[in-house]
């Protein structure tokens, strides 16, 4: 995070202040030693964890990338009691977002894959270069120059008609407020670690997620339970799709009914 967290340890000093705890106070919520805490307002923690990093956003429920990135300081009153009441740009995924990657010995970026056993550990991993290190990487043709890219699997019947089992190729969305309305992407929420894979609408401070699956009926999550969004690029799979889907057969069906009816009149009026 070099250069990332430049107001990090004077925001956290700042919001403690504001919020008119002692640093013991505060480091007894947070369940930190007061040296530890002390190390990160005095700026001696260059590289905070990424629990410490969690600890802190959910706390002051300012998100990260604030907390790192804005000199609160220098914020008016009313602007701090907008962001105190929930109403932080980069919660909503109003600014661009940091997206730790690795790269090739060319010095090309890596597209990795996210497998369904390293769900687990993506929420806590997915800033830290040395854990996407162990994911496996993959590199395809004709991926557009600019992106960064991922590849996950479907699980589930949510999906369908995508085969459960299939490799999604996606792009990562910095900007989430630059997103059409019903965008297909993967979803990784924040609560249980989980990848849903839904057509996305942002509301207000809100995601509406469809899914392709018409059983399920559509649902809404605050945009602070997201972690990441990457949005659908393209499928590999290793199934045929079916001869013709539910909705096709049943158009077939109406259009036979249809001509059946009216050779019927034509009949009759003949």
């Amino acid at each position: 995070m070099t250069n990332q967290n430049i107001f990090w340890g004077s925001n956290i000093k700042f919001l403690r202040n504001r919020k008119k705890m002692s640093q013991e106070e505060l480091s007894l919520k947070l369940v930190i030693s007061r040296s530890k805490l002390a190390a990160h307002e005095s700026g001696k923690t260059i590289n905070p964890p990424v629990e410490d990093l969690y600890r802190f956003s959910d706390f002051f429920k300012v998100s990260i990338d604030t907390l790192l990135k804005v000199n609160l300081e220098k914020l008016g009153e009313l602007k701090l009691r907008d962001l105190e009441a929930g109403n932080d740009v980069y919660l909503a995924g109003g600014n661009i977002r940091v997206l730790a990657i690795t790269v090739d010995k060319s010095n090309r970026e890596n597209m990795e894959y996210v497998p369904i056993k390293a769900k687990a550990g993506y929420a806590a991993g997915h800033n830290d270069p040395e854990f996407l290190a162990t994911l496996p990487k993959f590199s395809l043709p004709n991926l557009p120059k600019e992106g960064t890219f991922r590849m996950f699997p479907t699980v589930g019947d949510s999906m369908l008609p995508i085969p459960e089992g299939s490799d999604i190729i996606c792009r990562y969305v910095e900007n989430w407020t630059a997103i059409k309305p019903e965008t297909l992407c993967i979803v990784i929420l924040k609560a249980n670690q989980d990848f849903v894979f839904k057509q996305v609408t942002l509301k207000e401070k809100t995601f509406l997620l469809k899914s392709l699956n018409t059983i399920y009926e559509p649902y809404e999550i605050r945009a602070d339970e997201v972690l990441e969004l990457w949005q659908f690029h393209s499928l590999h799979t290793t199934q045929l799709p079916e001869n013709g889907t539910d909705m096709d057969k049943l158009m077939k069906m109406m259009l036979d009914m249809k001509r059946e009816i009216g050779s019927i009149k034509n009949g009759r009026l003949l």
